[in-house]
């Protein structure tokens, strides 16, 4: 299998080459367009062009350096390739592979300059996916057997969303919208500005009536009142396990139910015991450390 292929990933490939040209452009140009010939663009890493003979050859391994779950390898994989586009790629694993320190992931045979010139910018991607599927994995092993599905939130970083959304699908969690446009979702400030939940739900019906509505509830009576005006999905926000389990009985399986805010692994299983479908967290993208991943080089 090509470690380039993106099929099954979900990410579009016009905007993985962007992605792929920008975050080459931030190292090798300072943002300016990359010029379209490789060994002109190589040529910006002023060390490398200085240090490496243009013609030397080299394998290059890229290696887990802690125990983890890895994601985005096919687009680190396509950062080698725009450099060098005649490099022998080998893939050592796959995107959602659980990975202990010292396992090669891919590895990269190709001209010297090119493969220093791209190992930033494959590191980076790599291992922000890599350490956003890693938490994804501890908080889906903490809620396993529940039937619970934990959700990652709209807290990505800027420009990355596509990638970081499937960095969790990568460690077995689920996406519930990608933005403001394929979920409504309904909180304080709208109800305020509609005059109620019932007029917030009604109105964006009337909108947008093939999308689902969600309802974010604070106390058990707002659940009901989502409810009964429609909504097809609850966010409780910030309640104790003792409040949920009333939740769920009052709902009833009208709607399905996520839990929010103040989430952490210590308590993920306890809230996920209390019936509620979902539990939303917000930190396997806003506060994922990276998994540690290497390039070392193999001369000759």
């Amino acid at each position: 299998m090509d470690p380039r292929d993106l099929t099954g990933t979900g990410l579009d490939e016009a905007w993985v080459t962007e992605l792929v040209e920008r975050t080459l452009a931030e190292d090798l140009t300072g943002g300016a367009p990359l010029p379209s010939a490789p060994d002109l663009a190589v040529a910006h890493d002023v060390t490398s062009a200085a240090t490496v003979p243009a013609a030397q050859l080299g394998t290059a391994d890229l290696v887990a350096r802690a125990d983890g779950v890895v994601a985005g390898l096919p687009v680190a994989a396509r950062v080698f390739t725009r450099l060098a586009p005649g490099a022998t790629l080998t893939a050592g694993a796959t995107d959602g592979d659980r990975v202990t320190r010292g396992d090669v992931l891919l590895t990269v045979r190709g001209p010297v300059r090119a493969l220093l010139a791209a190992e930033r910018s494959a590191l980076n991607i790599a291992s922000r996916a890599s350490g956003i599927a890693t938490l994804t994995r501890r908080w889906v092993d903490a809620v396993e057997g529940t039937g619970a599905v934990v959700l990652d939130t709209r807290k990505t970083t800027p420009g990355l969303r596509p990638l970081e959304k499937y960095a969790v699908r990568c460690g077995g969690g689920s996406n519930k919208r990608m933005g403001l446009y394929d979920v409504a979702m309904v909180k304080d400030n709208h109800v305020a500005a509609a005059g109620s939940v019932a007029a917030a739900v009604a109105a964006v019906r009337e909108r947008a009536p093939r999308v689902a509505v969600q309802v974010e509830v604070d106390v058990p009576a707002q659940a009901v009142e989502a409810v009964e005006a429609g909504a097809d999905f609850l966010l409780c926000d910030n309640m104790p396990p003792d409040v949920l389990r009333e939740v769920v009985a009052l709902v009833g399986g009208r709607a399905e139910l996520e839990a929010t805010g103040g989430l952490t692994l210590e308590v993920a299983r306890a809230v996920a015991e209390t019936g509620v479908d979902h539990l939303s967290v917000g930190a396997l993208t806003h506060s994922a450390p990276v998994l540690d991943l290497a390039l070392d080089l193999r001369a000759g």
